[in-house]
């Protein structure tokens, strides 16, 4: 069967796939790719191999043998997304949903069930749903959302920090999005274990995801009751109050999108970012020495491993034609944000340094575009600089080929981030700063121990006797420092 050709409407024979355990297991129907099963646990080597057979689209098998089309190319998946009259995020406009090549106990169902959120919808449906959301995210103060990032981030590092040790995957990267993103919502008593146990388990299709979804659910459908009854200053009581009128069911379901996406991306991305500064020397000689600040340290991550590898499905509203292969009407498309950020087309070596461009596919693009992604960069900027500023000794206390990640088709994030440094005393943080205070706060109000920058260098002595400082002399040297430490603290929003 030559690409052309191929279409994953097309009909196949099940009995021509090999047995589980022969050596062309990843090979199914038709000689196409699985995207499942042993080769999961590299799925970057599988999108190359599909990318040198193909070229920038090509076609695959999900779970089940259920074909798809894997958009490898950068132009191709900006092309996809930004062109709605050819393609939607509906997935009831999928033939294999319609027509039963997809069972309802499908492990991905969760992801390709149709639901009452913009994300699923279209026109006038979807400006409605997607402009409640981006209307309420638009009441977000982001100095405030700094503010309690650094904040959650110094609770955090003083649970671990007379230890000496950590594990900056399950003690922090997994904790601060979700302490931020419930302070957002309007629902800070509900972060514990559980809520952050209940949100990474609901995306890995484990046994147990139904029930994790629930206790989101939950909690969510609670807070909507409440916000409904006695509204606030948070996000829930904004979208509840938008003029689109949303339903409490539709509120419920936003509330769990703009929560789950964020809180997955932004643990990822936390974890990632961590990682190439522990492994990576001249990444973290060049944020030391000020030549990348944290901020371009995160856009980098975001190139080299996106916190989600792909999205799906995208489905084709009509015939058409992508990256050279014939997409027929109905046909489903996985969003390659992986594969289309090493595109060699726009990246000739897959380890270049893409410092100050922010053309990489992490946050979409087109109309579904991710509404929240400043928030996630927020978050992973204050919370990369903050540890790194409590515990700047910290090394990684193993081989980082001895590293483990969790591959799944839509993402693939460390196990573990294992760290070592000297025990550090605990920093005061009893005050709680508000994420929309009633009246602007000097920016010395709350401070978390003394603000040192890593690029000021030690004053060497003086070759000579000085003469004693006078008052007023006295009074510009302390000055200065006070103003810079100012200036520091509105930069971080503090």
């Amino acid at each position: 069967m030559t690409p052309e050709s191929f279409s994953p409407a097309d009909t196949y024979d099940p009995t021509a796939a090999p047995p589980p355990g022969c050596p062309a297991h990843g090979i199914g129907p038709g000689g196409l790719r699985r995207l499942y099963g042993p080769d999961a646990a590299d799925l970057g080597a599988v999108y190359e191999e599909l990318r040198a057979e193909h070229g920038p689209v090509a076609p695959a098998l999900l779970h089940d043998d259920v074909p798809i089309w894997v958009v490898l190319g950068h132009g191709e998946n900006m092309r996809m997304v930004s062109t709605p009259t050819h393609f939607c995020r509906d997935p009831r406009q999928w033939d294999a949903l319609q027509n039963g090549t997809i069972k309802p106990d499908h492990p991905l169902m969760p992801h390709f069930a149709w639901q009452p959120i913009c994300c699923h919808a279209e026109g006038d449906e979807h400006r409605r749903l997607r402009g409640a959301v981006t209307g309420a995210m638009s009441t977000i103060d982001h100095r405030g959302i700094r503010r309690y990032a650094n904040r959650a981030t110094q609770l955090l590092v003083n649970k671990f920090c007379e230890k000496g040790s950590a594990d900056l995957v399950s003690q922090f990267a997994e904790h601060l999005p979700m302490a931020v993103m419930c302070e957002i919502l309007g629902m800070p008593e509900e972060y514990n274990e559980r809520i952050v146990e209940a949100a990474r388990d609901m995306l890995k299709g484990t046994e147990t995801a139904i029930a994790s979804n629930a206790y989101i659910m939950d909690a969510l459908t609670r807070l909507t009751v409440r916000r409904r009854a006695e509204p606030e200053e948070d996000f829930t009581s904004h979208l509840i109050n938008h003029p689109a009128r949303l339903s409490d069911m539709e509120i419920s379901q936003h509330l769990r999108v703009v929560l789950i996406a964020a809180y997955e991306t932004t643990a990822n991305l936390l974890a990632n970012v961590l990682r190439v500064v522990l492994t990576d020397p001249r990444f973290r000689a060049q944020l030391n020495g000020g030549q990348m600040t944290v901020p371009e340290a995160v856009e980098q991550s975001l190139w080299d491993e996106p916190p989600f590898s792909t999205i799906l499905p995208y489905v084709a509203k009509q015939d058409t034609e992508l990256g050279g292969q014939r997409v027929r009407r109905g046909d489903a498309l996985l969003f390659g944000i992986a594969p289309g950020n090493v595109d060699p087309r726009v990246r000739p070596e897959p380890n270049a340094n893409m410092q100050g461009n922010r053309s990489h596919l992490a946050f979409g693009g087109g109309p579904h575009e991710c509404p929240g992604q400043d928030i996630g960069r927020a978050i992973a900027d204050v919370g990369v600089d903050a540890l790194l500023t409590r515990i700047p000794d910290v090394q990684l206390a193993c081989e980082e080929h001895e590293l483990n990640w969790r591959s799944f088709i839509l993402n693939r994030h460390l196990v573990e981030l294992p760290v070592r440094f000297e025990p550090k005393v605990q920093q005061d943080v009893s005050r709680r700063p508000a994420l929309n205070p009633e009246s602007p706060q000097r920016a010395d109000d709350w401070q978390v121990g003394t603000v040192q920058t890593r690029s000021a260098a030690p004053q060497p002595p003086a070759a000579e006797p000085v003469a004693a400082e006078t008052p007023a002399t006295a009074a510009a040297s302390t000055a200065r420092p006070n103003v810079f430490r100012r200036l520091l603290s509105w930069w971080r929003g503090e």
